[in-house]
């Protein structure tokens, strides 16, 4: 057994002052003392997945970042370890916690993740080891890991099994504190009621390119053809596609912005992306400042897979950014609504804007002509990351 500061700040002193996750009654001590001290980052994420992007967002600032989790949320997070972390090569510190382990009483949805937690790891290529358990291996196995993910630009994972951490007292909130905003908070309809004057998405896009500012400002657009319009309106090093990790956009959106508030973060999400991870509207609303803009482009259809009806067109997503905490809250089928947004005041608070499109693409559609990792290093580079 060891202390959790053992841990904590021997990777300290490798540079990993950034942890995000959901919790595990085997990492309380640890997440505890990561949240008692106020020069280390945390973030509760909604799900692991979601932890695993704000990671990487992260990383692609510069911050090495740790992603705590239980191995029965491992499932959470296969999808953007193997067509995020692993497609684009971002490099991440994984601690997951061994619960169901054999001999081990525990509760019975463990079991079978608890026999099988080394092997998925070892299927989507990520090298592992347990937990140091005696203070003298921390420091080699910090080193091995560090040493790969230098080298392959992909995470490492360590397997925590129970009763590896002594008992640590949280005294801090690990929720930031704002202030009561809702005389501060803008809302606004742009509504025209007629769907045949509703732009197309390379129309929106297009809009949104010009209005930013590729100096001070990135822009990430979420899978799909998303992605491939905004590579087809106007290809940058600002710009980021995502090619998969499908709502996870704007997670990795907040990480970034976090790592980097000098940064302007735009992220484009599209309906099925942003129903699919709703949990991140909470923890953008929470932890996200004003250098944060989510866009969402909703056409109420999966339009990549043959335009098949998402549930959007009854839902208010504006509604749901405001109950989550975002300072500003735009809707309507209006494209004079994004310049409401970028000329808007969100004070301390994230800016969200939900923008009805029609539905179809461009024909002859281009895919991005440079590899996920290409466009990523092009835009760590732009950032001042290289």
């Amino acid at each position: 057994m060891i202390q959790a500061q053992e841990f904590v700040e021997a990777a300290r002193n490798l540079g990993f002052g950034w942890y995000t996750g959901v919790p595990c009654s085997f990492l309380t001590p640890f997440i505890n003392y990561v949240i008692n001290d106020v020069q280390l980052k945390y973030i509760s994420a909604a799900n692991e997945g979601d932890a695993v992007a704000i990671a990487a967002g992260a990383a692609i600032a510069g911050k090495p970042a740790v992603v705590m989790m239980q191995n029965s949320g491992l499932g959470n997070a296969v999808n953007p370890l193997t067509s995020l972390t692993y497609i684009f090569r971002i490099p991440m510190l994984l601690i997951c916690t061994l619960r169901g382990e054999r001999h081990l009483q525990d509760e019975p949805q463990h079991q079978l993740m608890g026999q099988i937690t080394d092997k998925l790891l070892q299927t989507m290529t990520i090298p592992w080891e347990f937990f140091p358990t005696e203070a003298a291996e921390i420091e080699p196995v910090l080193q091995r890991a560090t040493a790969y993910m230098q080298q392959e630009r992909h995470p490492y994972a360590l397997i925590m099994r129970k009763g590896t951490i002594a008992p640590h007292a949280l005294t801090r909130s690990s929720i930031p504190e704002r202030e009561n905003s809702a005389s501060a908070h803008i809302q606004q309809s742009f509504f025209r009621d007629n769907k045949e004057q509703r732009i197309s998405r390379s129309e929106a896009l297009a809009g949104i390119v010009e209005l930013t500012d590729p100096e001070n400002t990135v822009v990430i657009a979420t899978t799909g053809y998303m992605g491939r319009e905004l590579f087809a309106s106007k290809d940058s090093a600002n710009h980021l596609y995502m090619v998969g990790s499908m709502g996870c956009a704007s997670s990795m959106g907040l990480g970034l912005s976090l790592a980097r508030p000098d940064l302007k973060v735009v992220v484009i999400d599209g309906d099925g992306a942003a129903l699919m991870r709703m949990g991140n509207f909470a923890t953008i609303g929470t932890y996200g400042g004003a250098n944060l803009t989510h866009i969402l482009l909703d056409n109420e259809v999966h339009d990549s897979t043959g335009a098949q009806a998402t549930v959007s067109a009854g839902i208010s997503f504006a509604k749901i950014a405001e109950a989550c905490g975002y300072g500003v809250t735009l809707d309507g089928d209006d494209p004079a609504l994004l310049d409401a947004l970028f000329t808007a005041d969100a004070n301390t608070r994230p800016k969200f804007a939900h923008l009805k499109i029609r539905p179809g693409t461009l024909e002859n559609l281009p895919r991005p002509n440079l590899t996920p990792e290409a466009v990523l290093q092009r835009f760590m580079k732009h950032i001042g990351n290289s």
